[in-house]
């Protein structure tokens, strides 16, 4: 007979199915509200973080378009400052050529004050004198050192300055530089999206780079370099404003000094024509003397030569009458007669020859005093050619090298000045 085969192992009651079949339902259940717990948080997460990531995104790009427009502003403050440091550089450049051509110059004045005073030492004798003209040229020659020690001075300064305005602008083209990279960097980085080339993941993007600054020292340095710049364009302009005010007084006071030269010179002119003309006079007169006293002297001895005969006539009658024999060697009326005239003719001519003595020492002192009215003539002579040629000299003197005061712009306010020659002096910039 076939007998029963059965399995082994534990054997489940009934409720232990049930139990179990309602626990599977029960984890079932349990597990699908767990999954869809996890779905709608899913999803929300997903739904922030979407819009996080737009926001992000949107606040990205405005803050990249405000850090854009705040380096351009500051880049166009720095183009603005750039072209006024240029037009400063090239203004102080001119008025520095200018100061230049003006101390330039001042050579040739200073030549003919010089030659003028290497003129004058070759005045003889009496006419060395330290006249009014001499004392004008040496104050011109010291007018002339003291302008160009000034007009050098004001050169060093405007070589100075513009090595200041040099260096400033290096600050500012070098500041411009590099936000003009800056500006094609943050524009690049504002054009790139998920979609653009060339993006990928990169290490420790998050790092601070080596040499990184503040916003606040990023903007000083910006306001520095501006206010730098503007300051030296401040220094600048006044240097400039200095530089013309220096040409323009040299000049002035170099005109009035050759003005003052050349009137001491004309009136020392006037003054030697007039010793010259005097010293004509003197000598035709003194001429017209000796031609006068050479003739009385020839009367003189004319009749001294006639008493001389009178007076040997008289010893002569007397000697004879000597020879009168005894007693009509007699003292008579004849006798005291002769005697007389003899003592009369020996008194007269002790008169003229004294007189003619007297009177050609008189002609000696005449001959004297004409060779020394001849000699201070040619002395004076000399003197006038002297100060003729000076003059001559000084006609170069009369067109000035300087014609125009140059431009003074000063950015906003601009000042053309064409000031009177006689006011403010004259430079040329041309």
């Amino acid at each position: 007979m076939a007998t029963l085969s059965v399995k082994p192992g534990q054997r489940f009651t009934l409720l232990d199915w049930h139990t179990n079949s309602h626990l599977i339902s029960a984890d079932a259940e349990r597990q699908r509200s767990a999954s869809h717990q996890v779905r709608q948080e899913a999803r929300a997460l997903r739904n922030e973080i979407n819009n996080q990531a737009k926001w992000d995104e949107h606040d990205n790009q405005t803050r990249l378009a405000e850090r854009i427009s705040s380096v351009n502003r500051w880049k166009e403050t720095l183009d603005k400052s750039l072209a006024d440091i240029d037009a400063e550089i090239d203004a102080l450049a001119k008025v520095k050529e200018a100061a230049e051509r003006a101390l330039q110059a001042k050579n040739l004045p200073l030549d003919v004050s010089i030659e003028c005073l290497t003129l004058r030492e070759s005045r003889r004798a009496i006419d060395v004198v330290r006249d009014p003209v001499e004392e004008e040229l040496q104050k011109e020659v010291k007018v002339i050192d003291k302008a160009k020690r000034e007009l050098q001075q004001r050169v060093n300064e405007a070589f100075q300055q513009l090595c200041l305005l040099q260096e400033a602008r290096q600050q500012l083209s070098s500041d411009h530089r590099r936000k003009m990279e800056a500006l094609e960097i943050d524009r690049m980085c504002l054009s790139l999206s998920v979609n653009s080339p060339n993006i990928s993941f990169k290490v420790n993007p998050t790092r601070v780079p080596d040499g990184s600054t503040a916003l606040d020292e990023w903007e000083q340095n910006s306001r520095c370099n501006k206010e730098r710049a503007e300051a030296e364009m401040k220094a600048s302009t006044e240097l400039r404003e200095a530089t013309v005010l220096a040409i323009a007084q040299t000049n002035n006071e170099l005109e009035a000094q050759r003005v003052a030269t050349e009137f001491a010179l004309r009136k020392r002119i006037r003054d030697l024509e007039s010793a010259c003309d005097e010293l004509k006079w003197q000598e035709q007169n003194t001429l017209e003397e000796i031609a006068e006293m050479e003739e009385d002297i020839r009367h003189l001895e004319e009749d001294l030569r006639r008493k001389m005969q009178d007076l040997k006539v008289a010893h002569t009658r007397l000697e004879t009458r000597t020879c009168r024999p005894t007693m009509e060697l007699c003292w008579d009326q004849a006798q005291n007669g002769l005697t007389a005239a003899v003592h009369q003719l020996e008194g007269t001519i002790r008169a003229l020859r004294q007189k003619l003595a007297e009177a050609w020492d008189a002609l000696d002192a005449l001959y004297r005093q004409l060779h020394r009215i001849q000699t201070d003539s040619g002395y004076k002579a000399s003197s006038l050619v002297l100060d003729n040629k000076c003059m001559d000299s000084r006609r170069k003197l009369v067109v000035p090298a300087e014609k125009l005061v140059p431009e003074v712009n000063i950015f906003n306010r601009t000042a053309n000045h064409a000031l009177s020659p006689l006011n403010t002096g004259q430079l040329d910039l041309a």
